[in-house]
């Protein structure tokens, strides 16, 4: 049985300085991303592409989408399973080749996560959960390109990692 999800957003444009759209340099790419009853985030293009370096661009919103939803399916598996995870960061990285006509894509996504769980003998059972994650991520799988993972499994309260290499 299939259910479905409706989300809603709003992005207002907030770069114009009095001219609109009337030249390429006559108008600021900022805008702010706002869903009702949460704080709005304040967005721009790249800097390359004539952004505010200060504010999140979509290429960052959506390789942070990919990398917290299997954060979050981790987690979630981690919990059914009995792996008591007590830290996680993921560093992750996109690749995005722009076309010679300005259009351009993703073309791979590696997450790195950097995974702590609460002892020794949950760090094979850890490691192997991060499939299950990605199998389960809705953002991975509306993609059309390869999404990595290269976890690293540490121990809390030693300084060791487990590396699956």
């Amino acid at each position: 049985m299939s259910r479905f999800h409706h989300y809603q957003t709003l992005i207002e444009w907030t770069g114009n300085t009095g001219m609109g759209t009337r030249g390429y340099m006559a108008y600021q790419r900022n805008f702010e991303v706002k869903t009702e009853g949460k704080a709005k985030l304040m967005g721009s293009s790249d800097p390359q592409f004539r952004g505010d370096a200060s504010r999140h661009n979509p290429e960052e919103l959506f390789l942070s989408s990919i990398a917290s939803c299997h954060m979050l399916w981790y987690l979630h598996l981690c919990a059914e399973a009995g792996v008591s995870v007590v830290h996680y960061e993921d560093h992750a990285e996109g690749i995005m080749t722009e076309n010679k006509n300005g259009s351009g894509q993703f073309s791979e996504v590696v997450l790195y996560p950097v995974v702590t769980v609460e002892s020794e003998d949950m760090k094979h059972k850890a490691m192997e959960i991060h499939k299950g994650a990605h199998e389960h991520c809705f953002i991975a799988n509306s993609c059309n390109f390869p999404i990595k993972q290269k976890p690293v499994i540490r121990i809390a309260n030693k300084k060791q990692s487990f590396t699956n290499s």
